[in-house]
Order: C-alpha cells, then sequence, then structure tokens
C-alpha cells in the first residue's frame, strides 16, 4: 500500500490538529471543514476504504465503529446530533485512499447531502 498524508498525520510527520487519539484510531480536524466541527477517524490499522470491510474481522470493524462514536461524543455531538460520512472510490469523492469517517456536526445539516 502506497504512503498517504494519513499515514504521515498518524506517525507525526505532518502536523494536523488532533481530537481524539488511543489505540485504536486517530482523530483530528479537516483542514476544509464542511460544518462548523468537521472531524476525520482514521484507523491506526490502515485500510484503504470501505470496500476492504469484507475482509476484516467483525470485531476490527466493531472497534472502529465504536471509537467513531466515542470521538463524536469526546467533541459534545451527542445531544444535538451529527452526521457520519464514509466516501468511497472516485465517484464518492474519496480524496485519500486510507478509510477515514467525516463526523460532520456543529450546525443543522441538509438533506440530500450530494
Amino acid at each position: 500500500m502506497e504512503d498517504t498524508i494519513f499515514d504521515k498525520i498518524l506517525r507525526k510527520e505532518i502536523p494536523a490538529k488532533i481530537a481524539y487519539e488511543d489505540d485504536d484510531v486517530l482523530a483530528f480536524h479537516d483542514i476544509d471543514p464542511q460544518a462548523p466541527v468537521h472531524v476525520l477517524v482514521i484507523p491506526k490499522k490502515k485500510r484503504t476504504g470501505v470496500k476492504t470491510f469484507p475482509r476484516a474481522s467483525a470485531e476490527e470493524i466493531g472497534t472502529y465503529m465504536i471509537a467513531v462514536a466515542k470521538v463524536a461524543s469526546h467533541l459534545d455531538l451527542d445531544t444535538d446530533g451529527y452526521r457520519v460520512v464514509f466516501n468511497q472510490g472516485r465517484n464518492g469523492q474519496q480524496s485519500v485512499d486510507y478509510v477515514h469517517a467525516h463526523i460532520l456536526g456543529g450546525r443543522t445539516l441538509k438533506w440530500p447531502p450530494g
């Protein structure tokens, strides 16, 4: 797998505004926020996209999804709500070949999104 900007952020080679970190994930603020709160959550065990989830264990994916919820709670988004978005592939506008959840909140979000 090719190195991405997220690999470099994870290794602390590129600075990022860290929102949350534990043994399994790193969460940092998006450099082009689309909402007042816009944080990306990446697993520390690299996966290139959601398309790789069927090859992962349920425990690995469950741990990641629980961590995404923990990050949203850590950001105090539970009361008013938030959106979690995964982009997959070119048509899905995935810009980095590393799975990442976008947590968006801090305002009323519109629907449909895209």
